[in-house]
């Protein structure tokens, strides 16, 4: 399974383009990237529209620190979590507040609840 379709690919580049446009980068996340066995969690809201390769994500991992960062995004198919199982899109997820909102809820209970 690719872990983006084209559909969330070209609304994670529309998202990227208003943000280079409006300097505002609060969209709701598009897409869920999680490691099976708990590792990592991904909320990813929009593309690099000059560099699509690089989107701007929210993540946290298994021993904290959530953050929002900028990724590699070919990279992410590489990661082997803890049972050497690869990173997978969540299928089902919806997105139901702005990722400024996720990384809010994160600090407060340690995790992504979505």
């Amino acid at each position: 399974m690719k872990l983006i379709t084209q559909e969330q690919q070209n609304q994670m580049l529309k998202n990227g383009m208003q943000t280079k446009h409006d300097h505002i980068g609060n969209h709701w996340p598009v897409v869920k990237l999680f490691m099976p066995d708990g590792a990592a969690t991904w909320l990813l809201s929009e593309l690099n529209p000059e560099e699509p390769d690089i989107a701007l994500a929210f993540v946290t991992l298994v021993w904290g620190f959530p953050n929002s960062v900028m990724c590699g995004f070919p990279i992410l198919p590489v990661f082997r979590g803890t049972w050497g199982l690869p990173v997978e899109r969540d299928r089902h997820f919806k997105a139901t507040k702005s990722l400024l909102e996720y990384s809010q809820e994160v600090h407060e209970a340690g995790m992504i609840i979505a």
